[in-house]
């Protein structure tokens, strides 16, 4: 691991490589939907969690691909998303931003 994690008086970053990675590899297992997979909406394309207004994006490296899902309408509210998924209760930011 990074030595940021054992600086004393400091919170880990998470900004180590390894780490981010093997994170990203479990996750997307897990966590994220594949396009191809039965039940995936085409809609879910175009609507993808980055740009939603309830997906808020992780701090450091990992940022970069995952956030947390704040929708109160979604079935992953309060879970870890990948920036690409989507769901039915997704919300266009007015913005226009993503990720």
């Amino acid at each position: 691991m990074s030595a940021d994690r054992s600086v004393p008086g400091e919170a880990w970053t998470g900004n180590d490589r390894e780490h981010n990675d093997a994170c990203h590899e479990r996750w997307s297992r897990v966590q994220n939907r594949r396009t191809d997979q039965p039940g995936y909406q085409d809609g879910w394309f175009d609507e993808q969690c980055g740009g939603c207004r309830f997906w808020i994006a992780l701090n450091g490296e990992l940022g970069q691909d995952w956030g947390v899902c704040t929708g109160p309408g979604s079935t992953f509210d309060g879970r870890v998303r990948f920036e690409h998924d989507s769901c039915d209760a997704f919300a266009l930011r007015e913005d226009g931003s993503f990720g």
